[in-house]
């Protein structure tokens, strides 16, 4: 194993969660409308099993897909799924400050989920670069505006999320530089990835501590 194999294994256990809330909790939500002991049943077993052993849930996934030889770029499906809200991380306070920050988090999400059908048009991907510098600036700055404005016990934890969510976005910008030079989507589409996740975690952080 290359060291960049190794570092995509270790970026890829970053994200391994996303496979319950993008993949499984829209299933959870069709189940619902037709057995809905059932669908919570499955969901609290499936959040309890993924709370215990991160990557379960993407583990089954890839045992269902690989059982009926299903070719499917995992990656990329996941991307394509990021804009999708999930109702754990959608804040709920009415303030106008927190309402922003679902938006900001929304639209970074939005533009990250359409890098798939963009990439190979360099003309637009390098549109969606620009898009995505913006909205990472513009949800970093609802950030800073929130920490500000409301005075929390637990900051630190706050600004802890936030250095990691600045991280991997730099990360994928040096991602993107990479790509550049040796074409690799599967990077990108990997670093895309964390991002998404790490923007969840930004409101995750938020809705605990609120």
């Amino acid at each position: 194993m290359t060291m960049e194999d190794m570092k995509n294994e270790a970026d890829a256990a970053s994200t391994v969660s996303m496979a319950l809330y993008n993949v499984m909790y829209p299933v959870f939500n069709q189940l619902e409308k037709i057995n809905p002991s059932a669908a919570q049943m499955l969901r609290a077993a499936f959040i309890k099993a993924e709370k215990e052993n991160p990557g379960l849930t993407q583990d089954v996934i890839m045992k269902i897909l690989e059982k009926k030889n299903l070719k499917v770029n995992y990656s990329e499906s996941l991307l394509r799924m990021a804009a999708d809200d999930v109702e754990e991380f959608v804040i709920d306070r009415r303030e106008p400050e927190f309402q922003e920050l679902n938006e900001r988090a929304r639209a970074l999400r939005h533009i990250l989920s359409t890098i798939p059908d963009e990439i190979n048009d360099r003309v637009g991907f390098l549109q969606t670069i620009k898009d995505t510098a913006s909205a990472i600036k513009e949800l970093l700055d609802t950030v800073n505006a929130v920490i500000r404005k409301f005075q929390y016990q637990n900051r630190r934890a706050l600004e802890r999320q936030k250095k990691e969510f600045v991280k991997y976005s730099k990360s994928f910008s040096d991602t993107l530089k990479t790509y550049f030079k040796d074409g690799k989507v599967m990077n990108v589409f990997v670093s895309a990835n964390q991002l998404t996740h790490q923007t969840n975690m930004i409101l995750q952080a938020f809705k605990t501590v609120v």
